[in-house]
């Protein structure tokens, strides 16, 4: 797969979005043995699954990420609630400390 045989796809792309697609087109150079050892009719096809299979690999690292933060996040927010929890009854249990004083009170 020659990149001159792209050129003219290349330059139509916007030029913001050349350098990823030369990005795009060096990710199968991380996969010369086996896109060598894939003999196929269509030079394309290795080319292509080299692609696929790169960006299967950044997904799966990425859903693993966001896992991890979920479960950060999720940690954190059981943790506020359950301090959330014990501050409401220690305030329930001053209140309840409170009110014999304030029936002293009320009678006197």
């Amino acid at each position: 797969m020659e990149k001159a045989d792209w050129k003219s796809f290349r330059n139509a792309l916007d030029k913001s979005e050349r350098k990823e697609f030369d990005d795009m087109f060096d990710i199968p150079k991380s996969y010369i043995s086996a896109c060598s050892n894939s003999v196929r009719l269509v030079p394309l096809h290795p080319f292509i699954m080299s692609i696929l299979f790169h960006h299967y690999k950044e997904l799966i690292q990425l859903i693993s990420e966001v896992e991890q933060i979920e479960a950060t996040v999720n940690n954190s927010n059981k943790k506020k609630k359950e301090l959330t929890k014990e501050e409401g009854e220690e305030k329930e249990q001053a209140a309840e400390e409170e009110s014999p004083l304030q029936s002293k009170l009320i009678d006197f």
